[in-house]
This record gives C-alpha cells, sequence and structure tokens, in this order.
C-alpha cells in the first residue's frame, strides 16, 4: 500500500470536491434519521378499551359502567380496564330488569371477560396506528416490541452483509442498491395487508437501513482529509441523521394515519438516487484492490474541481499491490472485535434506542417529546465533534458514558409528583448517550485498517444490534416497574464507561491501511 494521505495531499483538505462529497454523503444520511425511529408514531397505543357493540340493547347507565375499573401499575390509581369488560350476557339481562349499577347490583360480583367484539380507540392523536388497525394491545401486545426487534434483526444482518460486500464489490455501489431497497421496501410496507407481512418487509428495510448508512459513512472517512474526516465522522453524518430524526414528528403531527405517513417517508429517499453521479468510489478502496486506474482517474477529477494542477504521477504502480481479500473472520480471531463491539456497542445501542423509543410514553405531547429527544442530539453531535477533534478516545467515551449512566440512575430517585425533572434527567441522559455513539462510530473507524474497515464496522454494528433487538422489551419492563428501564440502562452504561478505559487510543494516529498497521489493544 503506498501512504495514501501524503501522496493525496495536494488536494487540499476543503476544496470542492471535498464540499460535494461531504454535503451529498450527509444528504443521503436523512432518510435514516426518519427510518430508524419512525416506528415510535407507527406502532403507538393510543388509550383504548373493549368494544361494546351499539346495537345491544343496553341503557345509558349500563353502558357506561360496563368497563371494570382496575388499579394502575406505577400510580395504583383506578382507570378503565384496557382488556376487559363485564359478560354483556349478564349486563343485558339486568338492563331489561331496569337494575342499576352500583345500586341494585354490586359490580364486583358481575362476572369478566375479555374484548370478544374488539376494541374501541381513543382517535383525538391518531387516525390509525399499526397497533389500531390490528389490534396488538392486550394478548397481543407482545408483537408491539416484537415490531421493533425485526426491523433491528434487519439491520442486524445488514450490518453482517453490507461490510462484507462493501469492501469485497465497493462502498458506492453497496450504498446506492441499499438506498433504493430501503426506499422501495418502505413502498411497498405501505400496502401490508398484516402484521406478519409488515413484519417481513420492515426486515428488509432494517437490512437497507443500516447497509447505506455505514458505506457512506466509511466512504466520506476514506475520501476526506485528516481534519474534515474528523468532522464529517462525528458531526456531520449524526447532524443530518439528527435532521432526519426532527422531520419525523413533524411530518407524523401532520400525517396521522400509519400507512400515508410510511409513504411520506418514502420521498427523501427517492430523492437521494440521483446523487449516483456526484458521489465518487473511494480511491483508498480501490488501491486496496489494485485497481491505480480508477483510482488516479478519480483523483485527477478531485485535482480538477479544486482547480489544482495534479503531478504526473499521484500513485507508483509499483508500489500498490493488491491487498489479500480479507472477511469477518479475520476480525473475529483476534479478540479486540470482539471486546469493543460486544462490550461498549451494545451498551450505547440498548441505551440510545431505549431511550428514543421511550419518547411517546412520557408525559405530555408524544409529538413534542420526540421532537424534544430528537432536538437534544444537535448538541450531542456537536460536543462529539469538539471531544474528537481537541481530546483522548479513551477519555471522551468514558466521561460521556459515566455521565449518562449517573443521570439514568438518578431518575428513579426522583418523587413521583416532579414529572418534568425527571424527563429532563433523562434528555441529559439521553444527550450523554448520543454523544458517545458518535464517538464510537468514528473511533472504530479509526481503529481499523482499509481493507477491513466496513467490515469491522458492520462487525461492530451487527453485534451492537442484540441491544437495538432488546431495546424495546427494556421499555416494555415499564409495565411491571416505571424505574426499572432505568436503573438496568444507568447501571450497564455507567459500567461501559469504566471498561472504556482499557481501550487503545488512537487520537492523532494515522488511518491504518492493513492488519499488520493496527494498534493492540492493551485490556
Amino acid at each position: 500500500m503506498t501512504d495514501y494521505e501524503a501522496e493525496t495531499a495536494f488536494l487540499g483538505e476543503w476544496g470542492r470536491f471535498q464540499q460535494q462529497v461531504f454535503f451529498f454523503l450527509c444528504l443521503s444520511i436523512i432518510p435514516n434519521g426518519f427510518t430508524a425511529l419512525a416506528i415510535v408514531f407507527l406502532a403507538d397505543t393510543p388509550p383504548h378499551r373493549c368494544l361494546i357493540p351499539a346495537h345491544l340493547n343496553l341503557t345509558d347507565a349500563w353502558r357506561n359502567s360496563s368497563i371494570p375499573l382496575e388499579e394502575e401499575n406505577h400510580s395504583g390509581a383506578l382507570v378503565p380496564s384496557k382488556c376487559f369488560r363485564y359478560k354483556l350476557d349478564d349486563m343485558l339481562s339486568f338492563s331489561e330488569r331496569g337494575l342499576l349499577p352500583g345500586v341494585d347490583v354490586n359490580l364486583t360480583n358481575v362476572p369478566k371477560e375479555g374484548c370478544l367484539d374488539g376494541w374501541e380507540y381513543d382517535r383525538s392523536v391518531y387516525i390509525s396506528t399499526i397497533t389500531t388497525e390490528w389490534d396488538l394491545v392486550c394478548d397481543d401486545r407482545w408483537k408491539n416490541p416484537l415490531t421493533s426487534s425485526v426491523f433491528f434483526c434487519g439491520v442486524l444482518t445488514g450490518s453482517f452483509i453490507s461490510g462484507q460486500l462493501s469492501d469485497r464489490y465497493g462502498r458506492k455501489i453497496v450504498m446506492f442498491v441499499t438506498i433504493a431497497v430501503q426506499t422501495v421496501f418502505t413502498f411497498i410496507q405501505v400496502f401490508s395487508s398484516s402484521w406478519v407481512v409488515f413484519c417481513i418487509v420492515f426486515f428488509v428495510v432494517g437490512l437497507g437501513q443500516i447497509s447505506n448508512y455505514m458505506s457512506a459513512f466509511v466512504l466520506g472517512t476514506e475520501i476526506l482529509g485528516p481534519r474534515v474526516r474528523t468532522i464529517f465522522s462525528t458531526a456531520g453524518v449524526s447532524l443530518f441523521f439528527a435532521v432526519g430524526y426532527m422531520l419525523l414528528p413533524v411530518l407524523a403531527f401532520f400525517i396521522r394515519d400509519w400507512r400515508m405517513l410510511l409513504l411520506g417517508l418514502t420521498l427523501p429517499g427517492f430523492l437521494c438516487l440521483p446523487l449516483w453521479w456526484f458521489i465518487p468510489e473511494s480511491p483508498r478502496w480501490l488501491l486496496s484492490r489494485g485497481r491505480v486506474e480508477e483510482a488516479e482517474a478519480i483523483v485527477r477529477d478531485a485535482a480538477k474541481k479544486n482547480k489544482i494542477e495534479p503531478p504526473s504521477v499521484i500513485f507508483n504502480p509499483s508500489q500498490v499491490r493488491s491487498q489479500q481479500t480479507h472477511n469477518i473472520c479475520d476480525l473475529l480471531r483476534s479478540p479486540n472485535i470482539r471486546w469493543i463491539s460486544v462490550t461498549l456497542w451494545n451498551t450505547v445501542t440498548i441505551g440510545y434506542f431505549a431511550l428514543s423509543l421511550n419518547t411517546a410514553n412520557l408525559h405530555g405531547n408524544a409529538y413534542f417529546n420526540c421532537f424534544l429527544s430528537a432536538l437534544v442530539e444537535i448538541p450531542a453531535y456537536t460536543l462529539s465533534w469538539v471531544l474528537f477533534r481537541w481530546c483522548s478516545r479513551r477519555l471522551s467515551l468514558f466521561s460521556t458514558l459515566f455521565m449518562g449512566g449517573l443521570f439514568l440512575l438518578f431518575i428513579r430517585l426522583i418523587p413521583a409528583n416532579l414529572i418534568y425533572f425527571a424527563i429532563t434527567l433523562e434528555m441529559i441522559g439521553k444527550f450523554a448517550v448520543t454523544t458517545t455513539f458518535a464517538i464510537v462510530y468514528a473511533y472504530t473507524a479509526e481503529l481499523y485498517p482499509t481493507v477491513l474497515r466496513n467490515t469491522a464496522l458492520g462487525a461492530c454494528s451487527m453485534a451492537s444490534r442484540i441491544g437495538s433487538i432488546i431495546a424495546p422489551y427494556f421499555i416494555y419492563l415499564r409495565s411491571y416497574s416505571i424505574s426499572l428501564p432505568y436503573i438496568l440502562m444507568g447501571s450497564l452504561t455507567a459500567l461501559a464507561g469504566l471498561l472504556s478505559l482499557l481501550l487503545p487510543e488512537s487520537y492523532g494516529m494515522p488511518l491504518p491501511d492493513t492488519i499488520t498497521h493496527m494498534q493492540q489493544f492493551p485490556g
């Protein structure tokens, strides 16, 4: 391998070519912000109760008392049951005999039954969600978190295959093929006839979503120079993801039907496809495959755009040799990738997605809470760039993880009446975890060599999907105890912060091109 950065230094760091690559790659990330967290609105569960058929000859008194009261788990208040009603035959009998509920009939003695005629849902917030369409409540409420988990299973599969495809066939082609997959299958999802069909298509959407995100991330990391790379890999990509995330509640606020919302989310994906003609392949990757002429043509085109005269010979073919093909097995032979992927990535992923998916459960307006959760990411990504530009990688990871863990643990100490203070602590925890997420992506890209960079990022992302698959079930634990998700997330995050001190330091080091250039992990 040649010294790529030295041989392309004549291009400068921030000419028209770099600006074009930077902004177009960032634009391609916006649809990922929609897709990754759209399930917050697509599968939200509005207030509901058993349906009492309108044609039944029940008096108003019995119709109004048809739903038994139950004690709420976290507050202890009596609320109408979501899954049971008093037995219809008994209520009809009492109603016909003119008996009054609570006066002539002791309701505690009236037998109950499930919602045999279905449910009626509060339509004040949503026209429809997949929960109201396919009744994912009561005995079927387990299907709701499973829907998110199926998406993240697709993300896991995409992380596994896209990294290896990208290292073998190129960053650019994998990126645009998977943008098309994500967009087309989101469109197909609109026509889902059942929950099972929705989940199968959602799996493919998840596969496409992570694949194009990682390919774009690695493409930018390899094309851009050291200083601009730092901005791109922390603040750049992440801020545009946050823009997509912020636009999600705005769009969802105006489109309250889940099918129409999905249709609206496909449009930005179709707009990204023409970027094929403006984003080049990675010259670094082409050199690692021995394709010197193609790499040189891209660099000469870059010089032309930057109005710079290139040297007559940019890459000396005698110094460039095609690298041996590597795959995920080369990574798994060492404990390095196992350590960073299983411990660090999983913890950060659980924290990020559990807190993001939890916005619909927070007190107040679901759209505002989701927007607030997205807004918190803007300063978080800005801080990640500052830390990545001027600070030690290990200390950056330790400080953000440990702080996030502590704030999440503090939530359970807040009295129940101080709701907004608890939400503030949760947003500070989300801020810290989001900062770590951006740093971890960029840090992993720094640690692993060009011949394996996309595969390494894919392997870490793949292992972390175990975290994102179980993240919806962390939220599901709320039904047993409100504070349990925060205790688990806070403890895991703080522990990962302490363990991150064992990682190698890559601040100020050149990007490794081969496996022999990789740093050893002291821990």
